[in-house]
């Protein structure tokens, strides 16, 4: 049967779910183009769609006639006069609308917000955080959503106070999730109105803000509280746990890490409240780890993520989670005093069936800790063993027969990983996120291993590695086609051969490649003619890389959004066309350009300034850069790091 009388066997709902296992943008990509039946079925089932430039909003949306779920977060030209041009035409797609991600829209002011809220009637989700120059106008425009708003993210919206609070809890009063993280300026009296109106709360994340316990006797009266964060609050005490604990009957999740004015018995009188909870999260706020507080975990017999990083722990403790935790999926231990060999064992042996464990800076561990591990938690997807340093190849067998599920494997500073041990780690197809970040006794020859057999691969830390050269990027670019994400700062053998080689990784998005005193303007050149889709990229310290390269940035490399050339030998002319010619460019790092003048600079950032969010640029600059070039930036929202 041909291919043409094939495809008209393909109904739509066949069609609709054959859509359904494509996850990679790649894959749905060439689904659409296979013929228009394929792109019609994408076009009617795509709720989602992240913008790059707002010239294109309208005509996008008019294709795709479900879009309910609209991202400007990487889209550097939206402010208060881009919105206004838009909506006019384009008012019926806003009505559509439910959820809308504004962040680090920091161009974007309270006229704007208002007339786009206004438009999107039946928006139930809003996220603006890291708009930092949002405050209590913009805190009133969001209120205009009323009772439809569900799910608002305002993290370091730094000049948001208790007034802006107020706006939104008595206009929002069916909130159900709230993230005000880093918002600095709010106190007590707006979390206690907020408790007061917003009833319907589920989910609050308070994390770094400079309350007290007394919000969270407020706090504790919210009845259909689920998860609470309060990461950094460093005035909060055992007071503000017992509140905690003497109220929100819904609690299940709680994260207190950080929190240095917290004792353990505290948080023993908070799980004994909760003895539902599923969810704990308390690293680095325990010097002290008390008998009485481990004993607390017998009653938490539902847990599944427990985060202890930092904390002492004991023999007693994993035997009692091992007893007591049937249900724990993930454990976090990084960096605690007592991790042992027999602890593992301990803690594992009981038929817990852990899918995730941090075990970052455990020294004492072995291999047979390992062994441990990979004989009774066969389905682990997530393993950090960074800075473990007994750990041979040993380990890396026994990952490899037991563990072929394993999708994150961190061994960064792990002395004992070799060319052999990657062979046996091979055997980890699923791999997804690898990192071997001064493991300095491996080469190409393991490198090659790993891209041999390991495909899904998408992120691969190799900071330092100076043993890795030309063939082990070539190995990676032949066999790792789905890499995102890659660092080879410091891999000082790595010439233009081997980024050449990396051009032909078409999802690669982010390239770390410090130091590398070896690639030149040619080896940047083949690296954006290659790879369309590089987002971030760092070639700080490259000092060979001429104008040449970063001419080819400049006019390739059309979706790059954050880019570091400190130190690097760009000129005056060089700067200005990557500066200018990027237009989706938004974070620029740009510290010690000896071949750049202070004019040339200042002409450069008058090129992009539309789009800054962030710079930095060397201190002694802030004496010779014009006034008026900085506040031009300021008042787009860019924020200047003076370094």
């Amino acid at each position: 049967m041909d291919s043409a009388r094939l495809l008209c066997l393909l109904n739509e709902d066949l069609l609709i779910r054959i859509l359904s296992f494509l996850t990679y943008d790649s894959d749905r990509k060439a689904f659409r183009l296979v013929c228009k039946a394929f792109h019609r079925v994408d076009s009617l089932h795509r709720t989602h769609l992240k913008i790059l430039r707002p010239e294109f909003i309208t005509t996008l949306l008019s294709k795709f006639p479900n879009i309910y779920s609209l991202d400007l977060s990487i889209c550097p030209q939206i402010d208060d006069s881009a919105v206004s041009m838009l909506l006019p035409v384009g008012y019926d797609w806003s009505r559509r609308l439910k959820r809308l991600v504004l962040s680090r829209c920091t161009g974007l002011r309270s006229a704007g917000l208002e007339l786009l809220v206004k438009s999107c009637p039946f928006l139930e989700s809003i996220d603006v955080s890291y708009c930092w120059d949002f405050g209590d106008r913009e805190a009133a425009a969001l209120s205009i959503c009323g009772g439809s708003l569900r799910d608002l993210k305002m993290d370091r919206c730094l000049g948001v106070t208790d007034v802006g609070l107020a706006k939104i809890a008595i206009g929002c009063q069916c909130l159900e999730i709230l993230s005000l993280k880093w918002c600095l300026e709010i106190t007590d009296l707006g979390i206690d109105l907020l408790s007061k109106k917003c009833t319907q709360l589920k989910h609050l994340d308070i994390s770094y803000l400079k309350v007290t316990s007394g919000s969270l006797r407020s706090i504790s009266s919210m009845k259909k509280l689920e998860f609470f964060a309060m990461v950094g609050c460093g005035v909060v005490d055992d007071e503000g746990l017992h509140y905690l604990g003497n109220g929100c009957p819904s609690l299940q999740a709680l994260d207190a890490s950080r929190c240095d004015r917290l004792s353990s018995s505290a948080l023993a009188f908070l799980m004994k409240g909760h003895p539902s909870m599923l969810q704990i999260h308390a690293s680095y706020s325990f010097t002290v780890f008390p008998t009485k507080v481990i004993q607390g975990l017998k009653d938490l017999k539902n847990l599944k993520t427990l985060i202890l990083d930092g904390a002492p722990v004991s023999e007693s403790f994993f035997k009692i989670i091992n007893f007591s935790c049937k249900y724990l999926v993930e454990i976090g231990l990084g960096k605690c005093m007592g991790v042992t060999d027999m602890g593992i064992f301990q803690l594992v042996s009981g038929g817990v069936n852990l899918k995730v464990l941090n075990l970052t800076c455990c020294s004492y561990l072995t291999d047979n800790a390992i062994s441990a591990i990979t004989d009774s938690c066969r389905s682990v997807l997530s393993l950090k063993l960074e800075c473990c340093n007994s750990l041979t190849e040993k380990s890396l067998y026994r990952l490899g027969l037991h563990c072929s599920l394993l999708e994150e494997l961190d061994l960064t500073d792990c002395v004992g990983v070799n060319d052999t041990g990657l062979h046996y780690l091979s055997k980890c197809t699923k791999l997804v996120c690898l990192k071997l970040g001064l493991c300095t006794y491996i080469t190409d020859k393991g490198l090659y291993y790993i891209a041999r057999n390991c495909s899904e691969i998408q992120e691969l830390d190799l900071y330092r590695c100076k043993g890795i050269g030309d063939d082990g990027l070539y190995a990676l670019s032949s066999g790792c086609k789905r890499m995102q994400k890659l660092n080879l700062s410091y891999c000082s053998e790595v010439t233009d051969k081997g980024i050449e080689y990396l051009g032909h990784l078409p999802e690669l998005y982010n390239l770390e490649m410090r130091c590398l005193w070896n690639v030149t303007g040619t080896g940047l050149t083949a690296l954006a003619t290659g790879c369309k889709k590089l987002a971030e990229l760092d070639v700080k310290d490259c000092a060979n890389i001429d104008d040449s390269g970063f001419m080819a940035l400049a006019y390739y490399s059309r979706n790059l959004q954050q880019v570091n050339l400190s130190h690097c030998a760009i000129s005056d002319v060089g700067l200005c066309m990557v500066m200018g010619n990027l237009t989706r460019l938004q974070d620029a790092k740009l510290v010690n350009l000896f071949n750049v003048s202070t004019n040339g600079l200042e002409v450069a950032l008058r090129a992009c300034c539309v789009r800054l969010k962030k710079i930095k640029v060397v201190a002694s600059l802030r004496l010779h850069l014009t006034p008026e070039i900085v506040k031009t930036l300021r008042a787009r929202g860019c924020r200047i790091r003076w370094d």
